[in-house]
């Protein structure tokens, strides 16, 4: 996989927090030979009691913007960061659906960031997908390693 290769030669580790793919990007990197490497730690963390007391995502913005956000998942990517002492950390929440929408929040909305500390870059996407959850789930993986790839 390319963006192993790409953390190797960068000697960086990646970490995850994941929320609506339930750990399918930690899989999907631990998958692959010579992740061991480069994977320091994943999280798979549903419950804005734990976004928060785990990843310090801070309880006004889930609040304020909702669990399903750009914000949380930009403060999910630096959460992990800071936990874990990962140089890359990557957020993802959003909802896979079948149920849980809103007119604001449609099955299939998706917000991913990545948070790279050594240069203090933030990237956040919103995809807006199609399918049923699981289709959903494994176009994010896709979106969001394909993005990684594209950075680093």
């Amino acid at each position: 996989m390319k963006l192993i290769d790409d953390l190797k030669k960068r000697g960086w580790k990646i970490s995850t927090a994941e929320s609506c793919t339930g750990g399918l990007l930690a899989k999907t990197i631990t998958d692959c030979s010579g992740s061991s490497e480069i994977f320091e730690f994943g999280a798979v963390v549903y419950s804005n009691k734990f976004k928060n007391k785990l990843l310090g995502v801070p309880n006004e913005v889930l609040t304020r913007y909702g669990a399903v956000s750009e914000q949380t998942a930009y403060a999910l990517s630096k959460g992990i960061c800071d936990y874990s002492g990962s140089e890359v950390g990557v957020g993802i929440t959003g909802l896979a659906g079948p149920g849980g929408a809103t007119k604001e929040k449609p099955v299939g909305l998706v917000y991913f960031s990545v948070y790279i500390k050594q240069e203090d870059l933030h990237i956040c996407e919103k995809l807006l997908l199609s399918g049923n959850r699981e289709q959903i789930r494994n176009q994010t993986v896709t979106a969001v390693i394909k993005k990684l790839e594209s950075i680093l």
